[in-house]
């Protein structure tokens, strides 16, 4: 992902969670993808798909059993 697509995406992610603590970081090495982070905390990634010219985003983000609350 380029420079531009980041900023509209941490963008969109700021105001979709209404979090300014969202920062998009692009990964060393790797062009399809940026690291999603809340105040400095990792919490997924967002991969970049194009598939017949359309573009699409896939954001993932993994949530440990463990960190659950308990029922």
């Amino acid at each position: 992902m380029n420079a531009k697509e980041t900023t509209r995406l941490q963008a969109y992610l700021r105001d979709l969670f209404q979090s300014d603590g969202i920062v998009l970081k692009r990964r060393p090495n790797v062009s399809d993808s940026v690291e999603v982070m809340l105040d400095d905390e990792f919490i997924g990634v967002v991969y970049r798909d194009e598939d017949e010219g359309e573009v699409s985003y896939q954001f993932q983000m993994a949530i440990i059993e463990e960190d659950l609350p308990e029922a």
